[in-house]
């Protein structure tokens, strides 16, 4: 494999891959070789009218360029890239099965062959293709579990022309392997998004930790082959995983001999979504792992209202209803996360706003309130505040209350 840093060889032959900062250049003649199918194995390019192995040193091969050559060898979705210890490039495609027009390599519209040779795909009717079919297709592609499973969500240009039902126990290792029944399936493409598997591990939260990725069956630590790890990166991270924006990234201050998944930073300024800059399984020295902690790093907390009537306390949420002249207690609480913090008060009405703020005591507050009248009524919000990770983060929830002449029914 050639990486030009500068201007490519000016060749009618030659075919240039773009993403961050590296430019590839690769040969239109590509074929994998020495795997179990023509869709997987060691990655040659000919040249000069002899077949040569692709070597990678500089480690600036990822999944995304992988796919390029899948789609140029008429193969499915990209499944694996690895770097032999020959510096080879070695890629595995799906043989029968692919995702189109995606927003990452893990989405798009399902389409399939009949056979191992045919360069014609056609898409998948939704009707009859079920959450377990999906399951094995995600799995099929090393992708997570499935998150998104509508048709026409991927530009159906064309009436799907695959009409036979798939029948799969979800246990499949690839979609072919399942049956099909005799019943003629309809409707419109399917459309369908796996999830990317990924995940922050080692904190309470599952918006802080330690950066893991799934590849290959394994979850490892990442590293950075770039050095250049930063929040606009992180961004990236704390997005796929629906955390918020990104509060701070840093590598770990203790290296770790676990084996990594390597990504290139450069390569995320332009690729759709993280899997995409996933490199290489690494064996070599320890290194240090990446750690991020993103905005939605807490549990919302819970707000109820407590009111004793006939010496009877009940605790209501949503559309609670005073009696005029009653004891009520409005209470904070969250789920065991993090010690200490703070549960702030803040009621509303449409005319003025006032807060009260305790300390969070076994993880909740109790706020009490005499003497019930109309100026209760309005908009309670709970905000639980904590430091943590040298970081203030709060979250809210909120309670709406009415006051009426009558009693509650309880």
């Amino acid at each position: 494999m050639r990486v030009v840093k500068l201007q490519p060889r000016k060749s009618k032959h030659k075919r240039a891959l773009y993403y961050g900062k590296h430019k590839q250049v690769l040969c239109d003649e590509v074929r994998l070789v020495a795997g179990s199918s023509r869709c997987g194995g060691r990655l040659e390019e000919k040249d000069l009218g002899v077949w040569k192995p692709v070597i990678d040193e500089e480690l600036n091969w990822n999944l995304t360029s992988a796919a390029e050559v899948c789609r140029q060898l008429h193969c499915g979705s990209v499944v694996s890239l690895r770097r032999a210890e020959t510096s080879n490039v070695e890629i595995l495609c799906s043989d029968s099965v692919r995702l189109v027009n995606g927003t990452s390599l893990c989405s798009g519209r399902l389409a399939v062959r009949s056979d191992q040779f045919s360069q014609s795909w056609s898409s998948v009717a939704e009707d009859g293709f079920d959450l377990q079919d999906a399951e094995v297709v995600c799995r099929e592609l090393d992708c997570g579990p499935p998150l998104v499973l509508q048709g026409a969500l991927f530009g159906e240009t064309e009436t799907p022309t695959w009409s036979r039902e798939f029948q799969c126990e979800g246990d499949e290792a690839a979609l072919f392997d399942c049956g099909t029944s005799g019943r003629k399936s309809s409707g419109r493409a399917v459309g369908l998004t796996c999830s990317d598997s990924i995940r922050l591990v080692g904190e309470a939260s599952r918006c802080a930790g330690t950066l893991e990725m799934l590849n290959r069956g394994q979850w490892r630590p990442v590293t950075d082959r770039d050095n250049n790890w930063n929040k606009y990166l992180a961004a990236k991270v704390c997005g796929e995983l629906d955390c918020g924006a990104a509060v701070s990234a840093r590598k770990s201050k203790e290296p770790s001999d676990k084996p990594f998944w390597w990504i290139v930073s450069s390569c995320l300024q332009s690729a759709r979504a993280l899997r995409g800059c996933l490199t290489e399984y690494h064996f070599g020295s320890s290194d240090l792992s990446i750690e991020l902690i993103c905005s939605d790093l807490l549990v919302e907390p819970h707000i109820f209202l407590s009111l004793s009537t006939d010496g009877v306390s009940t605790a209501r949420r949503q559309g609670s209803e005073l009696p005029i002249g009653s004891d009520f207690s409005i209470i904070c609480s969250i789920r065991p996360q993090y010690e200490g913090g703070s549960f702030q008060l803040i009621f509303s009405t449409s005319n003025s706003a006032q807060n009260h703020t305790l300390p969070a005591v076994n993880y909740s507050a109790l706020f009490l309130f005499s003497d019930a009248g109309h100026a209760h009524r309005g908009t309670y919000r709970c905000v639980y505040h904590v430091y943590v990770f040298s970081h203030n983060f709060s979250i809210s929830q909120v309670l709406s209350l009415t006051v009426s002449g009558k009693l509650i029914e309880t």
